[in-house]
C-alpha cells in the first residue's frame, strides 16, 4: 500500500496502549539529506477560538507509528505525552 503525504491528512491518529484519539495528521517533517520521513505532528488545539492561543503540538516519531489502515494511524505513545521546552510533545 502507498499513501501520498496529502492523504495523510485525512487520516485520524489513535494511540494504541489506551485508545485516545490524538487527531488528525496536520504536518510531516521530512530529512532532505536522506530522503526519508521523521515524524508526524498533529497542531495543538485552539483554546477558546484561538484568543488564548494553542494547546502543545503533538510529535510522532516515525518508529513509534505501529499501523497506518484507509482511516486511522496507530501509534504506540506509552503513558502521557511530555512536554520538551519547544512548545512540542514527543511520545
Amino acid at each position: 500500500m502507498s499513501c501520498r503525504i496529502a492523504e495523510l491528512r485525512h487520516k485520524e491518529v489513535i494511540n494504541q496502549s489506551d485508545g485516545m484519539r490524538l487527531g488528525f495528521v496536520d504536518d510531516v517533517e521530512i530529512d532532505t539529506k536522506n530522503a526519508c520521513l521523521i515524524s508526524v505532528i498533529i497542531y495543538g488545539r485552539p483554546k477558546l477560538f484561538g484568543i488564548l492561543g494553542r494547546h502543545d503540538d503533538i510529535v510522532i516519531p516515525w518508529g513509534s507509528i505501529c499501523l497506518i489502515g484507509e482511516d486511522t494511524i496507530l501509534v504506540k505513545c506509552p503513558g502521557r505525552p511530555r512536554k520538551p521546552k519547544k512548545r512540542r510533545i514527543i511520545c
